[in-house]
């Protein structure tokens, strides 16, 4: 098996377990703020000294762009790895939600809305601007804390996976109650074609656009701002 193959594996497992676990948490405790947060940060920490042996664990498409754009992987790297991402956030919306289905618990009624309950995204307050604004900035917080923990050069090897898990409790502590934050188009995919096809919701298909174009955005500004900002390092 070439190391390519390797890594498309371990992301599609990464993802797997970051949409399963933690969007299972929100379903399970009805979109908790708190633990949500904890369980998406939780999530990548336990992947990142797993899996990132492997791949670097990105297990997020707007984490390989950022990667991408700074010259850390290959075009072909980029789309392999995209690929396994959708895929592996796919199997894990498609068992968290089977799971909730078979044991007849609807998450996604009274306790809480679509835009929470299983971590699909959706709007909530300040509209469609808003909403684009605040998965720009959170995504650009989260890949740009990324790309310099990551840096050979930072001496964070060994705590990089905390800080990265750290952050992104974070940005889910600002974002949850206005996007469900996203910062990760894969699992807003995945988790908005599960909606459809367990309980026959909608609203978060039709809204994913803004949770792929807008992480992809704030990926996109974190790389320029990194480029800017470390230049020297990088010669």
């Amino acid at each position: 098996m070439n190391n390519l193959c390797k890594k498309a594996i371990a992301e599609c497992i990464g993802t797997f377990v970051l949409v399963f676990a933690a969007c299972g948490v929100a379903g399970a405790t009805g979109g908790s703020l708190v633990a949500t947060s904890l369980a998406f940060g939780l999530s990548i920490v336990a992947m990142a000294y797993s899996v990132g042996r492997v791949s670097g664990c990105h297990i997020n498409p707007a984490v390989s762009l950022g990667c991408l754009l700074t010259k850390r992987m290959s075009g072909k790297e980029f789309i392999v790895y995209v690929v396994a991402q959708i895929l592996g956030g796919f199997a894990g919306a498609a068992l968290v939600f089977g799971i909730f289905k078979m044991a007849n618990v609807n998450p996604l009624g009274d306790a809480c809305n679509y835009a929470v309950g299983f971590g699909a995204n959706g709007l909530t307050t300040g509209g469609v601007i808003g909403a684009l604004l605040t998965e720009i900035v959170l995504t650009c917080i989260f890949v740009y804390t990324i790309l310099n923990v990551t840096d050979e050069k930072a001496g964070t090897g060994k705590i990089a996976g905390i800080v990265i898990g750290l952050t992104l409790t974070l940005v889910h502590l600002i974002g949850i109650n206005l996007t469900g934050t996203s910062v990760n188009p894969a699992r807003s995919i995945a988790t908005a074609f599960s909606a459809l096809i367990y309980n026959g919701t909608t609203e978060a298909l039709a809204q994913v656009w803004m949770f792929i174009v807008a992480p992809l955005a704030g990926a996109a500004l974190a790389a320029v701002l990194y480029k800017v900002l470390n230049t020297n390092k990088a010669e």
